[in-house]
């Protein structure tokens, strides 16, 4: 189990990295520099304070459920550990979250190449796609406390309902700064740049999830 574990941390730690560098591998920032549009200085600033907030983020949460999961791992040794049967709703539900991650990506897209037009579908095709998966999860909860299967009934039992509620709550806090850059778009408030960044940055938040949710899946999946 330990070393399933640390294949995971690898593999968490590879998409990551790939991920941001395919989010930033275009350099937006430079291209700026040399527009005639172009905001030198605080918007670089901000963009990178941004960033590394972002970057703060991500290496808490990859800590948080790093730290989890070995607990899981050990409980799991002890004799009294039943392994439940996982809803068939988590399905559904993991596919919305892939395209919720998937639509961000064609957003984000968009918004590098100032296709402005593309950038309102996308935002709320994203924001309708991860509220169907949130909404989904918590489908899956009432199903299992309408088959019994409580929180308190066993150790995986529980794991699994604070698993699955601490990514729910991961999700809902991005859905908070997705809803301000969406409110931005529809109101025509966000400048071209200002909104690209708020847009890249949400999309590496939502793989980062996306890959997370993956690897929290497999493992109740397999135990």
């Amino acid at each position: 189990m330990e070393i399933g574990l640390i294949t995971l941390a690898i593999i968490l730690a590879t998409l990551l990295g790939w991920l941001l560098k395919q989010s930033f591998n275009t350099q937006p920032w430079i291209a700026d520099e040399v527009s005639a549009t172009a905001h030198h200085g605080p918007l670089g600033d901000e963009s990178n304070t941004r960033l590394i907030a972002l970057m703060t983020l991500l290496a808490v949460v990859t800590s948080f459920f790093a730290l989890i999961l070995s607990a899981y791992a050990l409980r799991m040794e002890l004799g009294d550990w039943v392994p439940m049967t996982e809803p068939q709703m988590l399905w559904t539900n993991t596919a919305m979250l892939i395209l919720a991650s998937v639509a961000f990506q064609w957003t984000r897209n968009a918004a590098v190449k100032g296709q402005a037009s593309r950038l309102k579908p996308g935002l709320i095709a994203t924001g309708l796609l991860t509220t169907a998966f949130v909404v989904g999860q918590f489908v899956a909860w009432q199903e299992l406390r309408a088959n019994g299967e409580f929180m308190t009934v066993n150790p995986s039992n529980a794991f699994f309902f604070f698993l699955t509620g601490a990514h729910a709550v991961h999700i809902l806090g991005g859905m908070y700064v997705w809803a301000r850059a969406t409110t931005s778009v529809l109101l025509g408030k966000a400048e071209g740049s200002a909104i690209r960044r708020s847009i890249e940055l949400c999309t590496i938040y939502w793989h980062f999830l996306l890959v997370v949710w993956l690897i929290l899946f497999g493992l109740l999946l397999s135990t």
